[in-house]
């Protein structure tokens, strides 16, 4: 059942995002009097097919899911009967062309929009960037950063919150230049402090950047009382329930969440005995944590969560929420840094500065996209928006085969005064397949070592 969860999570996605793009490349062609052939999402035969509107187009839904094409009546590609000659795309000017090309990536990218603007508008819960006590001897204790501290800008950058914090220092990181951040401590104090990225190293950035450098989200110290059990987990099977009080692990008192949460984690695989307070009466239950992947650590977990207090989220959380017409801007600021940070990502892969380890194919897109749909409907809409940028930003590149190939072909006719030849175009084909396929290689691999199948299999 989580198998099928993940895959319908990421079928959803990867249909959403093809019909958005190929729409996009749709639309214009109609507008530009191009006439339609076909409209297909995925490649090879066809398994649906239905005919639409006067030209009678192809709308199909082909064997191979993983992307989509319009295609458009072209002399190059058949025999076009004189009267449907002026809708022929080869035949329109070059100006038409990079529209109806640029239609895709641009609708994507329209679509990140729509999505960031819709999340401001409705309001996100997001945690705020609240410091915990940093981890000894990392960047973060040597800047003399303290538990309770409250960033507030980075770089003179204001941050509202801990995924903005995340966002502004894995940008910066990619550079390597220390930072000036701005906290403000329990007692109103303002301090700026220097943090040293010179240590972030190329395999880092696919990882926590925070973490990296030592810093840790302020956890308030919730009471060791069970709010939530999860179906199906150790816990369940081993009779705990919501309202418990966990009273004592293997022999040791425990007065507080975090120190349950160590334990458990140290702990996977073996069998700890948990004595909690029910109704007045003390039990004693044996239980064998699972075992989970924590950015590489192997760790203890049952399944279950922490009664939550009022009071603690209102500590730790802030709303983020805009007016229709504040949230446009940020929205489109948003989308742009995002673009801009996958292209220097990109550029820094081809040059050796990053590992081609952060290249990620569709078995971990699906993962996340399962991950994000089990958190929420906001976490999988920003999942959505992240990869419809990303799909826009890959289609852009100047590889032929793809959208980017295309435009940089028609730049040249428009600097040559006339079209490529078709044999650069041929040869422009073959090494852009040879480049797409040694990119899925790498990606795929890189799936295989990073997943955890029984995670994604079992849950």
């Amino acid at each position: 059942m989580n198998f099928l969860f993940y895959l319908g999570a990421f079928a959803l996605a990867l249909g959403l995002l093809i019909v958005v793009h190929e729409a996009g490349h749709f639309l214009v062609a109609r507008w530009c009097g191009v006439k339609v052939l076909r409209f297909s999402i995925g490649f090879g035969r066809p398994l649906l097919m239905r005919r639409f509107g006067p030209d009678r187009t192809e709308v199909a839904l082909a064997a191979f899911p993983l992307g989509g094409y319009v295609k458009m009546l072209d002399e190059r590609e058949g025999e076009v009967a004189d009267a449907d000659l002026p809708r022929a795309f080869n035949r329109q000017p070059v100006w038409k062309r990079i529209l109806i090309v640029a239609a895709g990536p641009t609708a994507n990218f329209l679509l990140a929009i729509f999505f960031y603007w819709a999340l401001f508008v409705h309001g996100v819960e997001e945690l705020r960037p609240l410091l915990g006590a940093p981890v000894a001897e990392s960047a973060a204790a040597r800047a003399g950063f303290a538990e309770g501290d409250l960033v507030r800008s980075v770089d003179q950058r204001a941050v509202a919150t801990w995924t903005e914090f995340r966002w502004v220092m894995l940008q910066r990181a990619l550079d390597r230049r220390p930072v000036v951040v701005e906290t403000i401590n329990r007692n109103r104090e303002i301090s700026h402090r220097r943090v040293d990225l010179a240590g972030i190293s190329a395999d880092d950035l696919e990882g926590d950047v925070l973490a990296q450098l030592g810093f840790r989200f302020f956890r308030p110290q919730l009471p060791a009382v069970i709010g939530k059990v999860l179906p199906g987990s150790v816990a369940e099977a081993a009779g705990l329930r919501e309202g418990d009080r966990i009273a004592a692990i293997d022999g040791e008192n425990v007065e507080h969440w975090g120190r349950v949460v160590a334990i458990v984690g140290a702990a996977a695989g073996r069998a700890i005995e948990i004595e909690v307070l029910r109704g007045g009466e003390r039990r004693l239950l044996r239980i064998v944590p699972a075992e989970a992947d924590d950015r590489g650590r192997r760790v203890g977990r049952i399944g279950v969560a922490a009664l939550e207090t009022d009071l603690g989220r209102d500590a730790i959380t802030i709303l983020v929420s805009y007016g229709a017409a504040e949230a446009l801007p940020k929205a489109v600021a948003q989308t742009w840094e995002t673009s801009v940070f996958s292209l220097q990502m990109i550029g820094r892969m081809i040059t050796g500065d990053i590992s081609l380890k952060n290249l990620s194919g569709p078995i971990t897109i699906a993962d996340y996209a399962g991950q994000s749909a089990r958190l929420g409907l906001s976490y999988y809409i920003k999942f959505l928006a992240l990869i419809s940028i990303s799909l826009g930003v890959l289609n852009l590149l100047p590889i032929p085969l793809l959208d980017g190939g295309h435009l940089m072909y028609y730049i040249v006719e428009l600097i040559k005064g006339g079209p490529v030849s078709e044999r650069v175009m041929e040869i422009g084909q073959q090494i852009g397949l040879a480049l797409l396929a040694m990119l899925m290689a790498f990606a795929f691999y890189n799936d295989i070592v990073r997943l955890d199948f029984s995670r994604l299999i079992s849950g």
